[in-house]
């Protein structure tokens, strides 16, 4: 296996990734593993920059397909904090925080996942005629 991508969504749902190589992968599964937040937009200041990738071992999947370098896998992170807290902007911790507070209110069965949506748009411009 040539890599891992490390997975996580910004604001707008975009799923991002930082990709390392196999030999980091034990740094990224000690939740050791740095990006800089503030290029992700709706993150974070330059002057916050720092935030850490926390894999979820339960999202491992080696994609079916093959790179030159061989294959690449992806694990789905949450985002942290330098200080260890959860980044309250990051949609996978605001998700937690809801289901535990819908439990908290006494709901227990839950639908949740992703809305994949695209749009196929015909953008041909047919001529105006003008009728004399």
């Amino acid at each position: 296996m040539s890599g891992t991508r490390l997975q996580f969504t910004d604001l707008l749902g975009i799923v991002k990734n930082v990709e390392i190589p196999v030999d980091q992968l034990p740094k990224a599964l000690n939740n050791r593993m740095m990006f800089d937040g503030s290029s992700i937009q709706g993150f974070v200041r330059i002057e916050e920059s720092d935030m850490y990738l926390a894999p979820d071992l339960s999202t491992w999947l080696i994609f079916p397909w093959e790179t030159p370098q061989g294959k690449v896998a992806r694990l789905i992170c949450d985002v942290y904090q330098p200080d260890g807290t959860p980044f309250p902007g990051d949609p996978r911790s605001v998700l937690k925080r809801v289901y535990a507070r819908a439990q908290d209110m006494g709901f227990s069965a839950f639908n949740v996942g992703p809305e994949p949506e695209f749009f196929c748009l015909n953008w041909t411009r047919r001529a105006s005629r003008r009728r004399t």
